[in-house]
């Protein structure tokens, strides 16, 4: 598919009408890739295990536009099966979003115009996810700055509406998937996170990170359960840190 953001006429940089709803098309039409393709995917398996925990459809479609993040559901789901209370629940929640606030605050100011309007920033970052953040930072520099936000508008809420769709398709169907099925769509998430963040790390640093919290998940699952991807996580991400400053310093000497 070739890349919808290489070139266009001139006239595209004037925030017209017109020039919005081409590049907010455009946007949308990024959505319906290889990586949009893969989240689907894995809310298939949201799907099944929305309704082996006993939601309803409206709970799984609503969770899935107002959540959206596809780790904070599967949390939240997993703190209804084991009957965790609601603060407990709000909690864990707010834990697994935490890791979303550094890609909001790299992507905001890319999409940010000389008249973009601060509520509009705002609902997008709503749409702040894995797969809408690397589709956007691969992309949004090329994009003129005044259509940027709505490009990634066309983007994020294409994403988000198509998997509530698939979400209320699918959970309607779920009773004729087979439970092993619905368990390897929902771990192609996983995957498609860790392959695309190397693909789109800057720096060597962000390789550094991954590889030592791949390393280290396996030895802190052992020696501390429970806290094994937060340990993991936090050594992978200070090492690299050091790594990333010792190289600077390196390079400047």
């Amino acid at each position: 598919m070739p890349d919808d953001t290489s070139t266009f006429p001139e006239q595209i940089d004037s925030p017209g009408a017109d020039a919005r709803r081409i590049w907010f098309l455009r946007g949308a039409r990024t959505a319906f890739s290889v990586p949009g393709l893969i989240l689907a995917s894995a809310f298939v398996g949201f799907a099944g295990l929305a309704r082996e925990a006993g939601l309803t459809l409206a709970q799984a479609v609503f969770m899935t536009g107002m959540v959206w993040a596809l780790p904070a559901k599967v949390v939240l789901v997993g703190a209804i099966m084991s009957g965790a209370s609601l603060p407990a629940a709000a909690f864990a929640v707010a834990l697994s979003s935490i890791r979303l606030m550094p890609m909001v605050v790299a992507l905001v100011p890319e999409l940010k115009g000389s008249r973009t309007p601060k509520w509009l920033l705002y609902l997008l970052s709503h749409c702040v996810a894995v797969t809408s953040w690397v589709l956007a930072m691969e992309r949004v520099g090329r994009i003129p700055r005044e259509m940027r936000a709505t490009y990634y508008a066309g983007l994020g809420f294409t994403l988000v509406l198509t998997n509530m769709v698939v979400v209320g398709v699918v959970y309607t169907l779920a009773g004729n998937l087979p439970p092993i099925v619905s368990a390897g769509l929902l771990l192609l998430t996983p995957m498609y996170f860790l392959t695309s963040l190397w693909g789109s790390a800057r720096e060597r640093a962000g390789h550094v990170a991954m590889v030592l919290g791949l390393g280290l998940g396996p030895f802190f699952h052992t020696v501390w359960p429970g806290f094994d991807l937060l340990a993991a996580g936090l050594t992978g991400g200070v090492a690299a840190c050091i790594y990333h400053r010792l190289v600077r310093r390196r390079a400047a000497a």
